[in-house]
Formats: structure tokens, C-alpha cells, sequence
């Protein structure tokens, strides 16, 4: 029995060596050879952080271009989806009523017409992209409230649209927080 107690103690010791000391040092130092990914990015205008390129923040004004919703409220410390399912009438009642705000702030757009990701959360709850789709649907309101061209608009959304990686790997995609700086500054 004491040789038993002798190996699980020696186990035991090894493994929060192991996984309680090296194992996040390790994370922790590759972490320090790519210092702006595992920052968040934070993103600058003027000299103060504003946001975090990797962190997906609420844009509720009108004249902003709104973003995907959140099942964490934008808070990466609890990162996570909602774990409701399609059919669950809790999410079904979330998303009905994210589609009629979305409509009310977007009159003449059709339901139909309005993209998945408007009023679905990601997975992570804090994802900072849209569509190009997402963002070409909301320019008659922003240009509306901002007395700026439509067309100006949409010129700015092509500026900040990020292509597909390599070409054909993922989703051509925007970051709201990029987008809506630029916004700030078109004159």
C-alpha cells in the first residue's frame, strides 16, 4: 500500500508540474511571439485603444453599422454561444425579436432579405466580422442618418472587406470596429 500511495504521489506531483507550471508557460511564451494576436489587437485612434480587432463590441446607434449579436453581451471573459437550438422557443423568440428591432431601424428592407449572422450570435458570442452582405444591407440607413452618398458607402465597405485566405479559404468578412472607425473619418 505505501508503494501505491508513493507512485500516486509521484504521479500526481508530475502532472501539476506538468500541466499546472509548463504546460501554460509554454502557452503563455508562443503567445509572446505573435504579441498582437494574443493581445486582442487593440485598435488606436489617436493615440487611445478603442477596441480590440479580435473582440466584437455592441454598436447600437443608428449611424454605426451594427454588428453581429451577442449571447455574452461582448464580454470575452465568458466567451460561448447560447447553446440553444433552432428549435428551442426561447432562441426562436430571441431572434424574432432581433429581426423586428432590426427591421424597425432598417424600414423598407424585406425579412427575407436580412442575413443570418444580423440576428444570430456566433459561437464564440464575441465574433467582430460581418459579411459584406451584413454591411451593404444597413448603408441606406447610415446613409441616410449621415447625409453621405450611398454609393460612398458602399465604396467604404469594399475598402474594408478582407478576401478569403488564399483565395478560396473562408468568407470574404469586415471588421465593425474597423469599419465604423473609417465611417467616423470619411469626410
Amino acid at each position: 500500500m505505501l508503494k501505491n500511495l508513493k507512485q500516486s504521489l509521484i504521479l500526481s506531483l508530475i502532472t501539476i508540474i506538468l500541466f499546472g507550471f509548463l504546460y501554460p508557460v509554454l502557452v503563455y511564451a508562443f503567445g509572446q511571439l505573435m504579441p498582437k494576436k494574443s493581445s486582442g489587437s487593440p485598435v488606436t485612434v489617436n493615440g487611445r485603444i478603442t477596441g480590440f480587432e479580435n473582440i466584437g463590441q455592441s454598436f447600437t446607434d443608428d449611424k454605426y453599422f451594427n454588428n453581429r449579436p451577442s449571447a455574452v453581451n461582448y464580454n470575452a471573459a465568458s466567451t460561448g454561444g447560447s447553446n440553444k437550438g433552432p428549435a428551442n422557443p426561447e432562441y426562436l423568440s430571441e431572434v424574432k425579436a432581433r429581426i423586428d428591432t432590426f427591421l424597425v431601424h432598417n424600414p423598407g428592407i424585406n425579412k427575407k432579405d436580412i442575413p443570418s449572422e444580423l440576428v444570430t450570435a456566433s459561437g464564440s458570442g464575441i465574433d467582430p466580422d460581418i459579411s459584406p452582405d451584413a454591411a451593404y444591407i444597413q448603408i441606406r440607413r447610415i446613409s441616410g442618418i449621415r447625409n453621405i452618398s450611398a454609393d460612398k458607402l458602399k465604396e467604404l465597405v469594399s475598402q474594408n472587406t478582407e478576401k478569403k485566405y488564399l483565395g478560396f479559404l473562408g468568407i470574404d468578412r469586415i471588421n465593425v470596429l474597423k469599419l465604423n472607425i473609417a465611417l467616423d473619418q470619411l469626410k
